[in-house]
């Protein structure tokens, strides 16, 4: 019962007791240096770093972003396959519309009037023959152009290959034209409008600034000195500042990059949150290993003749797509993360008496 009681009251008074730590006074220039010098670097971190660079007294949110596109110019072409031709927006941007990119033909290789027929399949997928033996019927590759009818036929005057079900005649197997067919692309300009949008914060904008008319609109092409906000940019100005030759890019192809960054302080005025935009190509453009270069695909464009027989022209279109990405963060002062970064900063601070008790251990300086 004594053992019981003696426990408890142990037990109420330790409840209310109150200690302190023991101050060590430590007289030493050594010891001193080190602690102020600690004590510094602390201060310079969460003010310079933690506070100044990396704003830590804010919150953040990351951005919402749309953006839509728009081509225009016009190109003037003249061969011996179309004559003179003139292209505008609806023959070269395709599709008209893309998710985040837009698409520009700058070079093609033609194949006219193609009709669904028999005729010999090309001596460049290896389907070389002596006689009909050689040919399968029905037989159907993915490095061929059509379906085997088992006939072996005369491809050329000294070279047979099995004849096949297809578009005939087929496409030639050819490098694309140099200067790029449609060179005149490296005028063409393109209007990006970009809406963001930061949903913590309820902040909108885009990237025609409020201070941009439609007036100013008809008129500026972006530039970084005189028309910084002018959201209409210029194909080649784009590629040149990429540190790329357009009319070289044309011939086979390739992607671009279009960095939009919007890193926005909203603890200072909204103008002061504005868009900046970079160019970078995206394709690789490896001169040793540079087997499948560029950007290309097909297309066709299908009529009907008088005497009601389908018929197609083939396109093998070379461009480049241009992929617009939107990157972003804005800032803005809370109370929260300003605390938690100020309390992880003076906890930083019982580390100098971490060192100093460390220093004065090893190196038992006078106190």
């Amino acid at each position: 019962m004594m053992k019981q009681r003696s426990f408890c009251t142990s037990l109420w008074q330790c409840y209310f007791e109150y200690s302190t730590p023991k101050i060590l006074v430590i007289r030493s220039f050594k010891v001193g240096t080190l602690n102020r010098f600690t004590q510094a670097l602390v201060i310079a971190y969460i003010i310079g770093y933690v506070c100044v660079l990396k704003k830590g007294y804010q919150d953040t949110d990351t951005v919402l972003s749309s953006v839509t596109t728009k081509v225009k110019g016009i190109a003037l072409t003249n061969t011996s396959d179309l004559g003179l031709r003139i292209w505008d927006v609806a023959d070269y941007v395709i599709p008209p519309q893309e998710e985040n990119s837009f698409f520009v033909l700058t070079n093609l290789i033609i194949t006219l009037n193609q009709t669904q027929s028999r005729c010999p399949e090309s001596n460049s997928t290896g389907f070389y023959c002596t006689s009909d033996r050689d040919c399968r019927v029905g037989l159907r590759d993915t490095r061929g152009n059509g379906v085997q009818t088992g006939k072996c036929v005369n491809y050329s005057a000294d070279v047979k290959t099995c004849e096949v079900w297809a578009w005939c005649p087929l496409e030639m197997d050819a490098e694309p034209p140099v200067p790029p067919m449609l060179g005149d692309a490296e005028n063409f300009t393109v209007l990006i409008k970009n809406s963001i949008r930061y949903p913590k914060f309820n902040f909108n904008k885009r990237n025609i600034l409020p201070h941009v008319n439609t007036s100013y609109l008809e008129h500026c092409v972006f530039n970084r000195i005189t028309d910084p906000d002018c959201p209409i940019f210029r194909l080649k100005d784009m590629v040149t500042e990429a540190e790329e030759d357009f009319q070289t890019m044309a011939v086979h192809g390739g992607v671009m990059g279009v960095q939009i960054s919007w890193e926005c302080n909203l603890d200072m005025p909204s103008s002061w949150c504005v868009p900046k935009y970079t160019f970078r190509r995206l394709d690789n453009k490896d001169p040793v290993n540079n087997v499948a270069p560029g950007y290309n695909f097909r297309f066709a464009k299908y009529y009907k003749n008088g005497d009601n027989q389908e018929t197609r022209t083939l396109i093998k279109g070379f461009g480049i797509r241009f992929d617009v990405m939107v990157f972003g963060q804005a800032g803005k002062f809370n109370i929260v993360p300003t605390l938690v970064n100020i309390g992880a900063g003076l906890a930083l601070l019982g580390l100098v008496s971490l060192i100093r008790l460390h220093w004065t251990y090893f190196y038992k300086a006078p106190f």
